[in-house]
């Protein structure tokens, strides 16, 4: 049964993306795998950047997108930067989680690879993509960003040579409870490529939850090169 509240919240989504042109700018978003700015978006839509910023808040209150303010550490006005809802992910015609997994898991069963080996790769693709975001922020911020992109809903706890994430949602729960071996493995590779991608960080702790009540906390030590 679909309660009023998400009801209420599906027909905004529906409406902001009934505009050609908002849709356009809410799968390019989806689509880039890293925050946007106006500028850039500005370019491919060929409007006017108070046009752009006008659609950017309708996507933005109708919770498909979310705003963030850029870091930096040169000279120059930081810049609001976008990216898809982690909570929208999988819907509206974008991939999701589920995509990512069996996306990877048909890989392991085609390689006759571990789900491990598999995320680990993954992982440091994804880690080389995230590469240039290096420039504006270390590699324990990317890290977390990262989690909270494909959904985990991160808190940090950062200390000067250890980051701690407890990971408050899992976007697979009903088919990790069942095959922990299978999924949780997949994201322990994963945040391991990741690590070893990103550089400067190693994983040494790997926690999944054993229940819905409980939360995966992962640990990772900074400094290790």
């Amino acid at each position: 049964m679909v309660t009023p509240k998400v009801d209420a919240e599906l027909v905004l989504q529906g409406r902001a993306l009934g505009d050609p042109t908002r849709h356009h700018i809410f799968r390019y978003i989806a689509e880039a795998g890293r925050p946007v700015g106006v500028a850039e978006l500005t370019a491919d839509v060929k409007l006017n950047h108070n046009a752009v910023r006008q659609h950017l808040a309708v996507l933005r209150e109708a919770a498909l997108v979310v705003e963030e303010v850029e870091e930096r550490d040169r000279p120059g006005r930081p810049r609001l930067m976008y990216r898809i809802a982690p909570e929208v992910e999988g819907s509206w015609g974008t991939r999701g989680p589920l995509d990512f997994l069996a996306q990877a898991l048909a890989e392991a069963i085609s390689t006759n690879a571990s789900p491990y080996d598999v995320g680990r790769r993954l992982g440091r693709e994804r880690a080389a993509e995230l590469a240039p975001e290096l420039e504006v922020a270390d590699r324990a911020e990317l890290l977390e960003e990262e989690m909270a992109r494909r959904g985990f809903r991160p808190t940090a706890k950062d200390r000067p040579t250890r980051l701690e994430l407890s990971l408050h949602h899992c976007p697979f729960a009903s088919v990790a409870e069942t095959n922990p071996e299978v999924v949780c493995e997949l994201h322990r590779g994963v945040m391991d490529g990741l690590c070893e991608g990103l550089g400067d960080l190693e994983v040494t702790e790997f926690t999944p939850r054993r229940n819905r009540r409980q939360v995966c906390r992962v640990a990772a030590q900074i400094g290790t090169d």
